[in-house]
């Protein structure tokens, strides 16, 4: 069954305790896009958020950094209560850096790739991730239809993956709806980030349908 990193990003921000409260039951983490104003033109979910989030659930707290800088976040948003880290790619020029200062502190670790990006970058990283999460459109854009490359991009992640001998988990974000969700899920993906088709819909209706594919 494809597990849920929920994206909070489609809660209704004006309740996210309540909304929290509400899908908890029906989902494994709960997914915090970390936006600069910068890297995206949006801004989402600063640290002393998190911090206040935290009280609200104990599910782990995967924190997606779409900053310019992911380096200078990682310190923040782990003492917020971050338990996982994910950053683009294309934010640093030093993705191992940027691995290893989470992975020092016991967090888990992830990159984020976007649609334009191939998975032969990641080639000198393989062997540090935890997560390779797999951007299904285009970045910092709510409501748009996945890219019709992205399963066989999935696909080739769970190769290389398996080549390998590594456990490295497998994160589609972004499109994440009814149509889309089978083909992710045929395609070997371990986790979707639903925002919308958990929020827009009765949360338990949501796990059942995941639990049937």
């Amino acid at each position: 069954m494809l597990k849920c990193s929920t994206s909070l990003w489609s809660a209704d921000l004006a309740n996210l305790e309540a909304e929290i409260r509400r899908v908890e039951p029906f989902s494994d983490r709960f997914h915090l896009d970390a936006a600069d104003g910068h890297y995206v033109p949006t801004l989402l979910f600063f640290p002393d958020l998190v911090k206040a989030m935290r009280r609200a659930t104990r599910l782990p707290f995967e924190v997606h950094l779409m900053t310019t800088d992911p380096l200078k976040w990682v310190n923040p948003f782990i003492e917020a209560g971050a338990d996982i880290i994910v950053f683009n790619f294309d934010s640093t020029p030093d993705p191992l850096k940027v691995l290893r200062a989470i992975k020092s502190q016991g967090k888990i670790a992830g990159i984020s790739m976007l649609l334009e990006e191939p998975l032969s970058l990641l080639d000198p990283y393989w062997d540090e991730l935890d997560i390779v999460n797999i951007v299904g459109t285009a970045i910092g854009i709510k409501g748009a239809a996945m890219d019709s490359s992205i399963p066989g991009k999935i696909s080739a992640s769970r190769q290389e993956i398996a080549n390998r001998g590594l456990k490295i988990e497998i994160e589609a974000d972004g499109g994440i709806r009814r149509e889309s969700v089978p083909l992710i899920h045929a395609a070997g993906a371990d986790y979707i980030v639903p925002g919308s088709l958990m929020f827009g819909n009765e949360p338990k209706a949501i796990h059942d349908w995941l639990a049937s594919l």
